[in-house]
């Protein structure tokens, strides 16, 4: 089974007059392989997949995987607050040829514990693909357990999870519950080096979509045992995490990349461009982080 850890980037949607980029989307992620990403996650919130209709959704996991051409892990989102719809973007992605699918704790419908079990059991007894859950409860309003989580970790393709609590109890708890083989892989940039100690295997970042080759040598000099340097290098970008999220993401990181010339900052609302306040963060933070002269 492919292995999930080290720096994996959230990608972003490039639009360009409303559409998506894909030739500008393609070279974007090559762009990150090149830089020594460890994966790439195409159309999970960073990368706006509320406003992808389904038909551009399922386009941008398939390009993606075209130009990622097995260097390194697709982890393809394909979650939904409503299982049917979730059940079929997971068969695309498996279709299309991802490593695994990143499937959110449904939002909105605020399902009891029982009801996240069943939802995560639907989408994996009908899909053949590894399956990752997303706990963003920030997001979502709906917080999976550790109890539930370990119980779904029971099922044999039901991997890993992204954590996006900021909770750094909870990895360790989970591993305690679920085992050393669960995959824990943070979304909370800010926390990623923590989130290590406390027994997690890597991040799925924002961050790192402006910053791949410093994400990637922070979780590559943690696996090294290289204490000093991963400190070292978190110092360094913790500006860049916070400035990423001073407003809502990827409103931040989309002004970022368009700063460093690597893709366009266009957004589709309800998102909207950040205030100049914003902007100036985001470009006092690239500078600190030595990525912007």
């Amino acid at each position: 089974m492919t292995e999930f850890k080290g720096s994996i980037t959230a990608l972003i949607t490039p639009f360009r007059n409303g559409n998506v980029d894909e030739a500008g989307f393609q070279k974007f992620v090559d762009w990150q392989i090149k830089s020594g990403i460890d994966g790439v996650v195409p159309v999970g919130t960073t990368g706006e997949s509320p406003t992808l209709s389904h038909e551009e959704h399922k386009r941008v996991v398939e390009l993606c995987i075209e130009t990622v051409a097995k260097r390194v892990p697709v982890i393809a989102g394909t979650g939904s607050n409503s299982t049917a719809e979730a059940i079929d973007l997971t068969l695309h992605a498996q279709k299309a040829g991802a490593d695994a699918a990143l499937v959110i704790v449904p939002y909105y419908n605020k399902p009891t514990q029982e009801g996240q079990y069943q939802h995560f059991k639907a989408v994996h007894d009908a899909t053949d693909i590894p399956i990752i859950i997303y706990n963003v409860p920030g997001r979502t309003v709906a917080n999976m357990t550790v109890e539930t989580m370990a119980r779904l970790s029971k099922l044999p393709r039901i991997v890993g999870v992204k954590d996006a609590t900021a909770d750094l109890a909870r990895p360790a708890l989970q591993k305690l519950a679920s085992g050393a083989a669960f995959r824990q892989l943070s979304g909370e940039d800010a926390t990623a080096l923590p989130f290590l100690i406390q027994g997690g295997h890597g991040c799925i970042s924002v961050t790192s979509n402006v910053a791949p080759a410093l994400t990637a040598q922070l979780q590559a000099a943690w696996r090294q045992g290289d204490l000093k340097t991963a400190i070292t290098i978190n110092e360094r970008l913790t500006p860049l995490h916070e400035a990423m999220f001073c407003e809502t993401s990827p409103g931040p990181v989309k002004y970022a990349a368009e700063l460093l010339g690597l893709a366009s900052g266009e957004l589709r609302l309800p998102m909207v461009e950040i205030s100049e306040a914003s902007k100036a963060k985001v470009q006092s933070a690239l500078k600190s982080a030595g990525l912007l002269n």
